[in-house]
This record gives structure tokens, C-alpha cells and sequence, in this order.
């Protein structure tokens, strides 16, 4: 199976026993197992430096552990060549706090750009970015840059281009810690929504009033390790 071959069953996410060290021996992950299903929406809580950020990159490929098994999409990401991290990226869709935008391009551009990396044939490259920018109420910004938009709408142009491309799953790291709670209510509600469609959501959040009272599982890091796994 190519890592842009989405497995028919099983789960998104297997970690077993994974450990990642900082500078040879500060444990950022220790010994952590999670299971997440597909159609999951799972919560990753904790304090800033529990370790939220550090798995993330672990699930995009961004880091490797330093021991344990990881699997994401049925691919082995210990083992899988670098030639093959591009194509298992295009099946993930990444939401950053920070958002990431490229600056000097305009909102319709970024999207453009993200398809650009998939199969998506050229002919079909508008109507996708309609679709999303309509679904997620940014149609009338579709030609402002970046910093031409309020933090919420910037956000939620993030999500645009991590949902432009359909992905099979989405790793979101605290894509509300930089808005004010009525944009932040907004863009909850839109993960909510891409996942009662059957996307797989992983959100990353310091916020554990917000993550509880979604009713959604919660998996809380202290210092590295999983201190508890509910819902």
C-alpha cells in the first residue's frame, strides 16, 4: 500500500510504546500508547511543554520517535522512506496556532497552492476552493491577503487549506489559542462539523473547560506521559 492509500479498516493512529528525547536525553514523549479510530475526535490536553506539540509532529512526520512503533493511515512512519513523507502529508490536513499562511498570497492563492500538491485535476482546482471557502464563510475574502483578515479569519483560512485538500485526517495544535472566544466557538464547531462527516480530528488544546465540554474523548499529557484517557 502507498502511504496515499487510505487502509479500509483499522485504526488512523497506533502509537505503542513511543519515546521522543530533546537534546539526547530530555524526555519530551515517554512510553506512550493511543489508539485513535477512524471518525474519531479526540482532545490532546495538557499545559504548554506537556508534550501536545511534540506528538503532532510525530503523527505529520515532522519528527520521528526516538523508540517505540508509530503508524498513521496503516503506514509505519519508522520505517517509511522520505520519498514517501510528501505523500502521506497530502492525506493529513494540519492546523497551526500560529496558521502558517503564506503572506504574499492571497486567501484563493493558498488553497490554490495546497492543490497544487495533490491529483487534484486543474480543471476542478475553482470549484474545490469555492466549495470550501463557502462552506467555511469565506467567499468575500477569498481575494484579501493574510493580514488583511481578523485572527478568527485567519484561522479559519487555515482550516480552509487543510480541508481543500479532503483529507482522511485532521491534526489540529491549539487552532483556538490565538482568538477571541467567539471565533474560537467557530472554529470548534467547524471541526465538529468535518467530523460528524467522517474526518478523523485530532485538536491539541491547553483549554480543558473547552475539551469536556464537547463530550468528545480527552487524553491529557503531564510532562511527557499520558496521565489519563477519558470518554
Amino acid at each position: 500500500m502507498s502511504p496515499e492509500e487510505t487502509p479500509a479498516s483499522g485504526p488512523v493512529i497506533e502509537l505503542v510504546g513511543v519515546s521522543r528525547y530533546y537534546g539526547g536525553d530530555w524526555p519530551a514523549l515517554t512510553d506512550i500508547s493511543l489508539t485513535v479510530n477512524r471518525g474519531d475526535f479526540l482532545f490532546l490536553l495538557g499545559a504548554t511543554g506537556a508534550g501536545k506539540t511534540t506528538l503532532l509532529r510525530l503523527l505529520y512526520r515532522h519528527d520521528l520517535p526516538d523508540s517505540g512503533e508509530l503508524r498513521v493511515l496503516g503506514n509505519d512512519l519508522c520505517a517509511m522512506p522520505e520519498r514517501d513523507v510528501p505523500g502521506l502529508r497530502r492525506r493529513i490536513g494540519i492546523i497551526f496556532q500560529d496558521f502558517k499562511l503564506l503572506r504574499d498570497r492571497t486567501i484563493y492563492e493558498n488553497l490554490e497552492f495546497a492543490l497544487m500538491a495533490t491529483d487534484c485535476q486543474p480543471d476542478t482546482i475553482a470549484a474545490r476552493i469555492q466549495e470550501i471557502l463557502s462552506r467555511l464563510g469565506l467567499v468575500h475574502k477569498r481575494d484579501c491577503y493574510p493580514l488583511q483578515l481578523s485572527g478568527g479569519e485567519q484561522q479559519k483560512a487555515s482550516i480552509a487549506r487543510a480541508l481543500v485538500k479532503s483529507p482522511d485526517l485532521i491534526l489540529a495544535d491549539e487552532p483556538t489559542g490565538n482568538i477571541d472566544p467567539k471565533a474560537s466557538d467557530d472554529i470548534l464547531n467547524i471541526l465538529k462539523d468535518v467530523n460528524y462527516q467522517g474526518t478523523t480530528v485530532v485538536m491539541a488544546t491547553h483549554d480543558a473547560n473547552l475539551a469536556h465540554s464537547s463530550r468528545r474523548r480527552c487524553v491529557t499529557l503531564d510532562a511527557g506521559r499520558i496521565v489519563s484517557d477519558e470518554g
